[in-house]
């Protein structure tokens, strides 16, 4: 694929675009002055090839283009690759028209969108040769898989200023995110390396690599649940012998003991409990109503001592009082039972008092009165002992029993709760010997041999692996793609040995290392990349012999590449941006300058013109050869934008 124009069409619809015109597979040189937009013409290209956001600064080029277009040449077909301004960060509008070697450049009105850069990349890839084949990373690599198009095969055609110079990369766009490992994983295939058959061979093993782990999932799941019914089944068998289940139970029985252990278990039969060994017969109720009834009958024994000992105490109360009183009537003497005195005279001094006393006899018959109540107190006690015996006696006779009715219920109930006891150990058996049935019955209906199925399918994956492992190991796509690597640094080495880059003459062989994706350097004292070389003249030189030393190979091999490589700024180490016209300088080192557009011209001589260079540069050689590959010249006014474009804005 060689450039053939590119085509800036205004933003308000103005018939005519302005061209930029290449000659295929010759020396193509855009030279001018600084700010003109020479570094814009790769940005723009790289876009109307399918990039979906355009990398231009804001600026006259943003403010006035429309459209821009890109007529490309692949074999006898032509195809012309549109893409319309992106009103946001980027866009997937496309315009493709395929035609002969007639098809040119459209007028503005005949710009419109009718198809997508999906369908843009699609086309050029399956016209570039591309094979229609899926990347497939290898099995554990932590990145995704990638249709191989032409993508890929465009980041080896362009170099940008900020890329040629420098020494930390070799390929467009190296330093983005995931660049460089996708460059690792498709360079291989564009050197021819490696193709569809082993990018096949590489995905079936990755297929079957995802189908082993599945199954090896699966098992792993399956042993898993093994483990943990075991662990079950075994706390279930301690949980059977801890019931008096199971008389002894080994420290680590196997599945089969463990198995029959379980059933023995599970099939043992429990004597069920009756009412009566429960105790519901009545005892314990006829031992409360009992209890209940001694109790009312020693707290009316109670009520009836208590009753007696306050009689018997009124009683000593009383016979004290009348002891009182009749020991103060005897002990005077005064009574004489024989003699009758006066009741109006004194019996001490015989005179008379002011009121007469009760009369001898009034008194002795109180006396005697007082006696009598004394004998009948006296003759009462003993019956009231005898009584307050009888009712201790009762009270004792009651204790007794009562004590003996707590006795006896002491013991039901101790009976009863060693019955609970065993009612509770029962139904825990039968707990336990529900969970075993449960357990026994869920192993036995997981279906039979499904982990030998799976052990025989992941036995005969692992052999498919294997195999495909083989095949892929005899593809030995790393050899391959260092012996084309080796084959490229022989271009490499001589044409660094004619540019007098550093290093060079000592050097065994100048080559691209595919794991640093850069020029690395072989001598006698080791390997010298070149992140360890200095100046800027020596970082562009080897970029462009890498470069124009890998295109020659990927042209003689007919890989599906475009046929083009874009260097912008190759002298920026001779001749700073700032400079207006490289060519008035005088003491520039012309013969380096010189020397590296000789090869570029040479380069494309001996590729039979099949190659395309394209340059953007501000150098601007007296050289007849230089001035016939100069396509435009941005001096004086001119530039990539019309100087009418901007006026008219």
């Amino acid at each position: 694929m060689h450039l053939l124009a590119l085509a800036l069409y205004h933003r308000d619809g103005r018939p005519d675009p302005r061209t930029i015109t290449f000659k295929p597979g010759a020396l193509n040189v855009l030279t001018g002055e600084s700010e003109t937009g020479k570094s814009a013409v790769l940005d723009i290209i790289e876009y109307c090839l399918g990039r979906q956001n355009i990398s231009l600064p804001e600026g006259v080029i943003t403010q006035t283009v429309g459209w821009y277009a890109l007529l490309v040449e692949i074999g006898s077909t032509r195809l012309l690759l549109g893409r319309p301004r992106p009103t946001g960060a980027s866009t997937n509008k496309a315009m493709l028209v395929i035609g002969d070697n007639t098809l040119e450049l459209p007028s503005a009105a005949s710009m419109s969108v009718n198809a997508d850069t999906d369908g843009l990349r699609t086309e050029l890839s399956a016209r570039l040769g591309i094979d229609d084949f899926r990347f497939e990373p290898p099995p554990g690599a932590e990145r995704y898989a990638f249709n191989v198009s032409v993508a890929q095969a465009v980041y080896l055609c362009l170099q940008k200023q900020t890329e040629i110079a420098n020494q930390q990369l070799l390929f467009h766009r190296q330093s983005e995110q995931g660049m460089a490992q996708m460059m690792k994983d498709t360079l291989p295939y564009f050197l021819g390396a490696a193709g569809p058959e082993q990018a096949s061979r590489q995905r079936q093993l990755v297929d079957a690599t995802r189908s082993l782990r599945r199954i090896q999932r699966q098992l792993e799941e399956i042993n898993r649940n093994q483990e943990a019914a075991g662990a079950e089944l075994l706390g279930l068998a301690r949980l059977a012998q801890d019931a008096g289940m199971l008389a002894t139970l080994p420290s680590a029985p196997t599945a089969a003991a463990l198995d029959d252990l379980l059933r023995g278990a599970a099939d043992a039969v429990t004597d069920p409990l009756t009412a009566t060994d429960l105790g519901d017969d009545g005892l314990q109720e006829q031992l409360a109503n009992e209890r209940q009834s001694l109790r009312e009958q020693l707290q009316d024994l109670n009520e009836a001592r208590t009753l007696l000992d306050t009689w018997q105490q009124q009683s000593q109360d009383l016979s004290g009082e009348l002891h009182t009183q009749l020991g103060r009537l005897t002990s005077l003497q005064l009574l004489n039972t024989d003699v009758e005195t006066q009741s109006d005279t004194c019996p001490l001094c015989n005179q008379l008092l002011a009121q007469p006393d009760p009369d001898i006899a009034q008194l002795t018959e109180l006396t005697q009165h007082l006696q009598n109540e004394l004998d009948d107190a006296a003759a009462l006690q003993p019956t009231r002992t005898r009584h307050r015996q009888e009712i201790n006696s009762q009270i004792a006779e009651v204790r007794a029993r009562l004590q003996g009715n707590a006795s006896s219920l002491a013991t039901l109930q101790a009976s009863n709760q060693r019955l609970q006891q065993l009612g509770d150990q029962r139904a825990r058996q039968a707990h336990i010997q529900g969970r075993i049935l449960q357990e026994l019955q869920r192993s036995a209906s997981e279906p039979a041999g499904e982990a030998a199925a799976l052990r025989r399918q992941a036995a005969r994956m692992q052999e498919r692996v294997s195999e495909l492992q083989e095949l892929v190991d005899a593809d030995d796509v790393a050899a391959e793609t260092e012996s084309r690597l080796s084959r490229i640094a022989q271009d490499m080495t001589r044409w660094a040995r004619e540019l007098s880059l550093e290093h060079a003459a000592a050097a065994e062989d100048v080559r691209i290392s595919l794991s640093l994706l850069n020029v690395v350097l072989r001598t006698e004292t080791g390997r010298i990349p070149l992140t360890r070389i200095g100046s800027a003249k020596n970082w562009i030189g080897y970029h462009l012999v890498a470069h124009l030393a890998m295109h020659t190979f990927l042209l003689k091999h007919r890989r599906p590449v475009p046929h083009f490589v874009m260097f912008d700024q190759p002298t920026q180490a001779f001749f700073p941006e700032e400079v207006h016209d490289a060519d008035a300088i005088t003491d520039a080192d012309w013969e380096a300058v010189r020397s590296y557009f000789s090869l570029m011209r040479d380069v494309v001589d001996q590729n039979g013109r099949g190659l395309q260079i394209i340059v953007c540069d501000h150098v601007n050689l007296r050289d007849g050869w230089f001035r016939d590959a100069v396509v435009e010249n941005w001096r004086q006014g001119k530039a990539l934008i019309p100087t009418d474009w901007i006026s008219d804005t």
